[in-house]
């Protein structure tokens, strides 16, 4: 029991951390380059379409469970410490009014585009 809590917690401090970065993407004290990996981390944690769907055994998990989770991790640590202390602030409390997340649009367009590129890189690789 302890484990599936931990692991509770964990998804919880993720998924708080991701309305953290879309927080950070706005905030003015927040330097370019933290805001474009914040922009992209948040597109992507925030899109309701995976990069590698989820009913692929195995693979379809990797990208929830390794790659957000450091993608996550290297946007806090590039973000200035007072920046995240605030952001956690306005993101624990929309999180408090609104209950879930938010989805981005541009997430979706951005995964869609990826899996456009690949496809026509595969053909052009194999045509």
């Amino acid at each position: 029991m302890r484990f599936v809590e931990s692991l509770r917690g964990w998804a919880r401090k993720l998924k708080r951390d991701g309305v953290t970065l879309w927080f950070a993407c706005k905030h003015p004290r927040t330097p370019w380059y933290a805001k474009a990996l914040g922009m992209f981390v948040v597109a992507y944690a925030l899109s309701p379409i995976d990069l590698i769907p989820d009913f692929i055994p195995v693979l379809g998990y990797l990208d929830d469970l390794l790659l957000l989770p450091g993608l996550v991790w290297l946007a806090i640590s590039v973000t200035p410490a007072e920046v995240i202390a605030d952001c956690r602030r306005q993101g624990d409390a929309w999180l408090a009014d609104e209950g879930a997340r938010p989805r981005s649009l541009w997430g979706a367009a951005f995964v869609v585009a990826v899996w456009i590129c690949a496809a026509w890189g595969l053909w052009a690789l194999f045509a």
